[in-house]
């Protein structure tokens, strides 16, 4: 039988040795509960080294199911609405948390080729809004993709056109950086430039996509969101008693660039698999700038991959996206590839 080769998420990928070592290092001794730890205390100056901003502040949490909707239920008030693509997270696949945390706060999409908002489509949605109505949410947060769920990248520049256009009306900006790691790889800027310089207000830091065993964190640029976030990640229950084991865990993520090379490492074997997939003449159905490639194929011929030990998501009977990790090999590359050759033909 074959060795399975994994492509379904980069969730499913294990723990980099590098975490689980620091948790390890950390596992000595007594600290004080619920943040009040040395390990907290240096991850909040890391974050504001790595991010170039000196009143950064940054909230370990669960999930990125938390990190999302805790910070967009810190920035937009419960009659409000959240303004993101038709295809975000938040919006299709996160079961209605920010409304929950949020009071009520709605989520309403806006359109854009490329699973990016269109600056001319945020533009219209505004100008269809009814201002200082009280029958209408109002427009409070701009909150944006980097990637995309499809695996498409807003270059800085982007941002800023998009965030500028929020800021005209009033809105603070959010980012759900679910892979912005991978973001950072491709595009080569500063995590600065991708974030606050761009107009960003929070963001979600998306580590255990990326070889992170147990936390995300929320980093914020604003104070006044950061004053609500103490509140909020204590009344949802998403500050640990032992937060030592999170916060050195975002540590040494962020440390030596660590964060980055794992990044860098899934992104290198994405963009091995799409070349071979393409001297295949697989149909593939976006450009796979960060770790995600979607491609269509005879559902027949899923079938095959599936029984030749590839795993894999189904987004429908001819739709498949594959998905690679810091984990994904050169060699389980080539492995997939010759099985997916094989399975082309009955």
């Amino acid at each position: 039988m074959n060795a399975q080769i994994e492509f379904r998420s980069d969730n499913a990928a294990g723990v980099a040795p590098e975490i689980m070592a620091a948790i390890a290092d950390a596992n000595t001794g007594s600290a004080l509960a619920y943040g009040a730890d040395e390990w907290t205390a240096r991850l909040r100056d890391t974050v504001r080294a790595v991010f170039e901003h000196p009143d950064a502040d940054v909230f370990p949490v669960i999930s990125g199911t938390a990190a999302n909707s805790l910070a967009l239920a810190a920035m937009c008030p419960p009659w409000g609405a959240v303004m993101c693509h038709d295809t975000a997270h938040i919006l299709q696949n996160e079961c209605g948390a920010t409304s929950m945390f949020g009071g009520g706060a709605m989520i309403r999409g806006v359109a854009g080729d490329h699973y990016r908002i269109e600056p001319a489509a945020l533009e219209q949605s505004f100008e269809a809004t009814r201002w200082g109505d009280p029958h209408h949410s109002q427009p409070s947060v701009l909150s944006l993709t980097v990637p995309t769920d499809f695996g498409t990248i807003y270059t800085p520049k982007q941002i800023v056109e998009l965030t500028t256009i929020a800021s005209r009306r009033g809105l603070t900006a959010h980012l759900d950086g679910a892979r912005i790691a991978n973001a950072l790889s491709v595009l080569g800027c500063s995590p600065a430039d991708l974030t606050w310089r761009a107009g960003i207000d929070a963001f979600s830091l998306g580590a255990m996509k990326n070889g992170v065993l147990s936390t995300d964190a929320i980093v914020c640029f604003d104070p006044a969101i950061a004053a609500e976030l103490v509140y909020r990640t204590k009344r949802s229950g998403h500050v640990a008693s032992k937060m030592r084991f999170q916060s050195v865990q975002l540590i040494a993520y962020l440390t030596d660039d660590l964060w980055l090379r794992l990044a860098h490492q899934s992104n290198a074997t994405m963009a091995r698999l799409a070349a071979g997939l393409c001297k295949l003449d697989v149909e593939q159905l976006n450009e796979p700038d960060v770790n995600m490639l979607f491609i269509r194929v005879d559902p027949a011929v899923a079938d095959r991959m599936a029984e030749a030990g590839l795993l894999f998501y189904r987004i429908a009977a001819d739709v498949v996206r594959l998905v690679t990790s810091f984990q994904t090999t050169d060699a389980d590359i080539d492995t997939a590839l010759t099985r997916i050759e094989s399975t082309l033909t009955p």
